[in-house]
This record gives C-alpha cells, sequence and structure tokens, in this order.
C-alpha cells in the first residue's frame, strides 16, 4: 500500500523509539500484573497443587528442599501467572506497533484476533490443566511406584514441569491465529500448506520437544498430536478461506 506522508517520512530511528516504549510497557505491565499475582501466592499454589489431589492422595506434600524455595517458586508462579493475567494487554501493545502499517481491512480484524488469540490460549491451559495434568502426573506416579520407589517430589521440580507444560500447551494453541494470519495476508496458501504437512508435522514434534518440561515420549506426544490436529483444522480453514475470496471476486 502506498504510504501517507508522515509514514514515509519517520526515520528509523523514530521506529526504534516506537518498539522501545512498546517493549517498555509491556515490561511494566506484567510487572505490574506479577506484583498482584505474588499478593495471591498462596491461592496460586493451592491451585496449581489440585491435580496431586485429583490424581492421588498418597503423592502427599511436596518437599521443599532449599531455604529460598518458597521465596523462588512464589516468584516463578508470579511471573507465569502475571502472563496470563496481561495477555491481552502485552497483545494490545504488539497490536498497537503495528498497526500503522496495517490497511483499513487489517486493522478491522485486529481487535478481533485478539479476544480469539486470548481465548485459545485460555482455552489451552485450561485443557491442559483439567484434562491432560492429571493424567500425566498420574501416569508418572504409577510409573515410579511400579519401579519400586516411593514419589517424594520436591516444589522445584513440580512447579517447574506445571508452569512449562500448562504455558506451553497454551502458547501451542496459538497456532491457528498464527496460520490464519498468514493466510489473511497472503503469505501463505491451502495448497502451500497441505503440501508442506509432512515437514510442518516434524517441525511441530521438534517444538513440542522444546515447550515440554520431560523427555519422555508420552509427555512429547500429548503435546505434538493437538498441535498437528490444530495444524490440519488450519488447512481445512484455509481451504475455506481461499474458496470464500475467489467467489467473492468471482461475484
Amino acid at each position: 500500500r502506498e504510504l501517507t506522508e508522515s509514514e514515509a517520512s519517520k526515520p528509523f530511528l523514530e521506529h526504534l523509539e516506537d518498539l522501545r516504549w512498546t517493549i517498555v510497557k509491556m515490561a511494566i505491565t506484567l510487572v505490574i500484573a506479577m506484583v498482584v499475582c505474588f499478593g495471591f501466592r498462596s491461592m496460586l499454589v493451592h491451585v496449581m497443587q489440585k491435580p496431586l489431589q485429583v490424581v492421588d492422595p498418597q503423592i502427599g506434600a511436596l518437599r521443599a528442599l532449599g531455604i529460598t524455595d518458597s521465596i523462588t517458586v512464589s516468584f516463578h508462579l508470579a511471573f507465569y501467572a502475571g502472563i496470563v493475567l496481561s495477555f491481552p494487554l502485552l497483545l494490545y501493545f504488539l497490536a498497537e506497533f503495528v498497526l500503522p502499517a496495517l490497511t483499513a481491512v487489517e486493522k478491522r480484524f485486529l481487535l478481533p484476533a485478539i479476544f480469539v488469540s486470548f481465548g485459545l490460549f485460555l482455552l489451552g491451559v485450561l485443557v491442559c490443566y483439567f484434562w491432560l495434568l492429571p493424567k500425566t502426573i498420574l501416569f508418572f506416579f504409577h510409573d515410579t511406584q511400579s519401579l519400586g520407589w516411593a514419589p517424594a517430589w520436591t516444589v522445584q521440580e513440580y512447579y517447574s514441569f506445571v508452569t512449562r507444560f500448562t504455558m506451553g500447551f497454551g502458547l501451542a494453541f496459538e497456532l491457528p491465529v498464527v496460520v490464519l494470519a498468514l493466510v489473511k495476508f497472503g503469505l501463505v496458501t491451502y495448497r502451500f500448506m497441505a503440501r508442506t504437512r509432512p515437514y510442518a508435522i516434524v517441525l511441530i514434534f521438534i517444538l513440542a520437544s522444546i515447550i515440554t518440561p520431560t523427555p519422555d515420549i508420552l509427555t512429547l506426544m500429548a503435546m505434538g498430536l493437538p498441535m498437528c490436529l490444530l495444524y490440519e483444522s488450519c488447512i481445512w480453514i484455509a481451504w475455506a478461506m481461499e474458496r470464500r475470496k475467489a467467489k467473492a471476486l468471482a461475484g
């Protein structure tokens, strides 16, 4: 598209200044959200340990091996909870930065895309927390017992596993938004996505292996398979979008 005079004459350093202020606003928002979440750390601890009670009461209490574990884990939880709490605002500030580069039609889709993106992120976190996480914990609990060992998990290991697993699953559910945005902007097509499906599946499992907190095959499959299904759904949605666009041009 043709740039306005103000956009065309805007120096590169001013774009960097805009980016700097965007990062500053995002950082301040995240810090404020973290402080709020830190004030509710007892509630967060109760929520995060709920899957343990659902799985098996024999697991018992988690063990704190470090002197500073209470503060370290509290900051850990506040950081991830702060991301969830401030996610819509973080997306808004990021969108605000790229807004001048978008056309009027693209700007109309921006706000709905933010809401859909946040909804999918929350859906991924909730699906993992209520369905996948208890099953995964139960598997490892019984697998440990089958080897004749008594499960004795530390707070550091447990919260690292739970937060990375749930947040990774939430981010995995962002895949449709990213793919459909690329389709909408004409960067990828239905035929390209269908033709490169095998390569996409390999990349998805590589990404899943990075996101998952443990190297076992069960957790990898639990993360990778839903992402593959989401990618497959994106292919058919892209096909429907291209077909509707072709009909609109023909009409």
